[in-house]
């Protein structure tokens, strides 16, 4: 009876297990591959060679070091960043009563929007133009200071509006799981903290935050692998070119590697697509190992 248990269980994965090593098993282990065969062509399938001059050309690329320091910096910068704001937005939204569905649904609405719609809107307040220098600039000149080009200017402006751009596209489901999460928290520990006569911050740092922590683990493991993955926010503020941009990410430079102007080189896009991985794997171990101890506290 067990034994036939088992293999109801094994019987009803295999659709999962079949899905998940056609697409997701085997795709890694061919990119490894590819990784290391040297000059591959899709055309004739052939390489002249292999070892592991692909990942030294990719770390030497200037190209790639530029897409690795702007990915690192849109990680560091936003994920702290956002999961820190849509926390603070969802304690006020969850201690206010009147009007909260409405509230919510407001921050809620850019999730549901497209990205390149939202990077238009970006781009409209923040680019100068030969008719306007945009919202922003407005703003700025309002207050009198010198008008900025966001979109085609400074490093510095640049990078400052694609964190913005990142920060308001991922916060509003950070928002909806802290929220969700403050609210799943029992009354009754607030009730027994308020007959002790524990204020608001002592409840929050005693109560609150342990009991919300590991939907905020959850969220910054989550957030670091996303912000690593970026590409199409970047495309949506600065255009497909992005290394013209001095904008591109890792991502961008594995598509560039493969279909861009610099295409036709899928083992040096490999190689890249490999040391994301290695990243992307040793910065969530790090994050669980963290969380662990956090946990057990």
């Amino acid at each position: 009876m067990n034994k036939m248990r088992a293999l109801k269980g094994w019987l009803y994965l295999l659709p999962a297990i079949l899905f998940l090593g056609v697409f997701m098993i085997y795709p890694l282990f061919d990119v490894f591959i590819y990784s290391y065969e040297e000059g591959y062509n899709f055309a004739s399938s052939t390489f002249f060679g292999t070892g592991t001059y692909n990942y030294s050309y990719v770390l030497r690329d200037p190209y790639f070091i530029a897409a690795l320091k702007n990915t690192f910096i849109i990680v560091m910068i936003t994920v702290p960043v956002s999961t820190l704001t849509a926390l603070l937005i969802s304690l006020g939204l969850s201690s206010i009563k009147a009007l909260r569905d409405l509230f919510q649904t407001i921050y809620f609405l850019p999730y549901v929007t497209n990205t390149l719609a939202v990077g238009l809107v970006f781009v409209i307040l923040f680019k100068k133009t030969a008719y306007s220098d945009g919202l922003i600039n407005m703003m700025i000149n309002f207050f009198g200071g010198s008008s900025i080009d966001f979109i085609d200017g400074p490093y510095a402006a640049k990078l400052f509006v694609m964190c913005l751009y990142t920060i308001w596209i991922v916060l509003p489901f950070k928002i909806l799981i802290l929220t969700s999460a403050i609210a799943s928290v029992p009354d009754v520990y607030y009730k027994a903290a308020a007959v002790d006569g524990t204020g608001s911050f002592a409840m929050f740092y005693k109560i609150t935050l342990p009991m919300i922590s590991p939907m905020i683990i959850y969220l910054m493991i989550t957030g670091f692998i996303g912000a690593f993955k970026a590409y199409s926010d970047e495309v949506a503020l600065f255009g497909t070119d992005l290394n013209s941009a001095g904008m591109n990410t890792i991502v961008g430079y594995i598509y560039d590697m493969l279909y861009g102007n610099s295409g036709g080189y899928p083992s040096y896009a490999s190689a890249a697509a490999i040391i994301l991985f290695a990243i992307i794997l040793t910065i969530t171990v790090i994050n669980l190992m963290v969380s662990r101890k956090f946990s057990v506290r």
